[in-house]
């Protein structure tokens, strides 16, 4: 596969006139790709059955004369108004009850059969006449799945579901009260249709029932798309793509992907930073122009995983958005930078959002390749300047394998979220102070699904807070030559959210048992003897196996037995360098710390320096301009 670019663009948003020119001037800058249509569902059918395809024929035309490729996102994450007609009830309803209201995007329920029937419908009249049309050589189902939180419907169509998900799960309501402990409160059923959903309790639901709640809602989101991928699949052979978000964990991607070609996701570093990270405002306002050094990685390599090694970027931020608390314009160099950092990831497209910034609406402040006068805006040049370099470059799409791996797991994170016992908990910001120390380390890093089961690629293998090890990476770790790095709070759950016995972390080889937990408050912490400390979590360890490190108290802080590690805290920054040191020490892997914001990661045959510093860094005899790349070829790369 080569490297390319793409953008997205919205004909139906301007006249037919300037169509052609747009091509052409999309062609001139280098880029390959453009994607069409996700939003526009009121312009194909404008009426309940009358359709119109007749403006979308001229645009693939127009495109494809150019010489483009299009990609074909179906629309169905923006019903048109009469559709809410047609199925008053088809709302998304949020945990307070109140139903979500028609005026923008995502307004429908994914448990709702009336509305599946449409989209299955609509679907399948864009790929009868698509499905073989030779400028569209992708496709793109719906558009960001949750976004706006839409996972979760707590509405008449998803209580019928998840009722009769849960009798297919469970076949008998005495079954089910055994494995939610319903015995506790008085919470027994005698008929699946006594159950309800998991809001509006006085005090906090079973957490068993959220746990097979978030499944269910999962396996809608996944049913949902499979809708389209079995439609689509009969009509095209061009390859079946999502694009999902950062830092979304509320379904299950890898289920999702399972039905999909390639993975992507939409790539927004200033957003992200400004809207979810979790950092001082030190480190924000370091980065504040050039995102997060390891955000953007994190979420490549984790994509990589979602799409069984294909992936791509759908969208890639070019300038200010609209969306976050505060929207700051990236720095000269940053548009490039962005790019080559997920082309060093491996991604075959990077696409930037959007080709022209819109004068109305909701997104008229996000900015594009051009502004709304069809001026250049600042990334154009810079996307230009990438495609230059990758016809200089001349390298297929790919990366090196990792030296390390992480397992992520989606159910983790709904497991963590519904029982906390600490407010800050978070899985995915666990996982993400593991990877960002393995990134500051210098480490190449692939992600793994948490039924991983063949591990013998890697030397080091981290499971942070892994709710419920499944079978076959239980069996992988049995069988594990390298080290690995378990813990904190992992295998410390069953599937129906009880607590194990034996207790955790119960890994075979390793006597090693949490005997009691607890949760810090902010700056409070475990001091660790040679330096740093736990934060947010601590457990008490008892057992036989050999003690790796302790407290200053002279607890255990990691024990460990042959190739087994086990975790007994959240390290802080300083603690998870020097523990992720050791363990790989230990591995034959060679740390080599980097400066702040500067990073790495090894394509088949380069080495790609991003520095996400304003100024040149210089590391190893080498420098690095400020919001700069540097592609050196790799030693020994063939």
């Amino acid at each position: 596969m080569k490297r390319e670019l793409g953008v997205c663009y919205y004909p139906e948003h301007w006249p037919e006139e300037i169509w052609a020119e747009d091509a052409a001037r999309m062609a001139e800058t280098g880029i390959a790709w453009v994607r069409i249509g996700e939003f526009a569902w009121s312009r194909m059918e404008p009426e309940p059955g009358a359709y119109d395809f007749d403006w979308l024929d001229r645009v693939i035309d127009t495109l494809g004369a150019a010489g483009l490729k299009v990609v074909l996102g179906t629309p169905t994450a923006t019903p048109p108004r009469w559709m809410l007609t047609r199925h008053p009830d088809m709302l998304a309803v949020d945990a307070q009850g109140r139903a979500r209201g028609f005026g923008s995007r995502r307004h429908y329920d994914f448990s709702h059969k009336g509305y599946r029937e449409d989209c299955a419908r609509i679907v399948t009249k864009l790929a009868e006449r698509y499905g073989k049309t030779p400028h569209v050589a992708a496709w793109q189902t719906d558009n960001e799945y949750a976004c706006h939180d839409t996972t979760l419907s707590y509405s008449p169509a998803a209580l019928a579901g998840f009722r009769e998900w849960l009798a297919q799960k469970y076949q008998s309501p005495q079954a089910l009260n055994r494995a939610w402990g319903n015995v506790f409160w008085s919470m027994d059923y005698a008929s699946f249709d006594e159950v309800g959903l998991p809001n509006l309790t006085v005090t906090e639901p079973n957490p068993a029932q959220v746990m097979d709640f978030r499944r269910f809602a999962s396996d809608e989101v996944a049913a949902f798309n499979r809708v389209q991928t079995d439609i689509l699949r009969r009509y095209t052979q061009a390859p079946l793509i999502h694009n999902y978000m950062g830092f979304e964990t509320s379904f299950d991607h890898f289920a999702v992907g399972a039905d999909l070609d390639v993975a992507s996701w939409d790539s927004y570093p200033l957003g992200f930073l400004s809207a979810r990270l979790v950092a001082d405002e030190a480190h924000k306002g370091h980065f504040m122009r050039q995102g997060d050094p390891d955000l953007q990685a994190f979420h490549h390599d984790l994509y990589r995983a979602v799409g069984r090694g294909r992936w791509w970027v759908m969208e890639q931020q070019p300038g200010p958005v609209n969306w976050a608390p505060w929207n700051p314009a990236p720095l000269p160099g940053m548009a490039r930078l962005w790019a080559w950092e997920a082309f060093a990831h491996g991604a075959e497209v990077v696409s930037y959002f959007r080709w022209r910034q819109a004068p109305f609406a909701q997104e008229q402040m996000h900015a594009g390749l051009l502004r709304p006068d069809s001026a250049p805006a600042p990334a154009l040049a810079e996307a230009a300047q990438v495609a230059r370099e990758i016809a200089e470059l001349g390298e297929a799409a790919g990366c090196a394998p990792g030296d390390a791996a992480i397992v992520y797991d989606y159910e983790s994170a709904w497991a963590w979220e519904t029982q906390p016992q600490g407010r800050d908990f978070e899985y995915f910001r666990l996982v993400f102070a593991f990877y960002r120390g393995l990134r500051q380390l210098g480490f190449n890093i692939d992600i793994l699904p948490p039924d991983a089961a063949d591990l013998s690629a890697y030397k080091l293998v981290l499971v942070p807070g892994l709710a419920t090890l499944s079978a076959p990476l239980e069996s992988a770790l049995a069988s594990f030559k390298g080290v690995a790095l378990i813990g904190p709070r992992s295998n410390a759950k069953t599937a129906d959210f009880t607590i194990p016995v034996p207790l955790p972390p119960n890994l075979p080889g390793l006597d090693c048992t949490v005997a009691r937990v607890e949760s810090l408050p902010p700056k409070a912490g475990v001091p660790l003897a040679g330096g740093g400390s736990f934060l947010h979590w601590f457990e008490e360890l008892e057992g036989s196996a050999e003690v790796l490190v302790r407290t200053d108290a002279g607890h255990p802080a990691v024990m460990a037995a042959g190739a087994l590690r086990y975790l007994a805290g959240w390290p802080d920054a300083a603690a998870m360098l020097r523990l992720l040191s050791d363990a790989a020490d230990a591995a034959g892997l060679a740390p080599e710390p980097l400066p702040e914001g500067l990073r790495r990661r090894d394509t088949t045959g380069h080495r790609v320096w991003v520095n996400y510093n304003l100024k040149p860094v210089r590391h190893d005899g080498r420098e690095v301009a400020g919001c700069g790349v540097l592609i050196e070829p790799r030693a020994g790369a063939k």
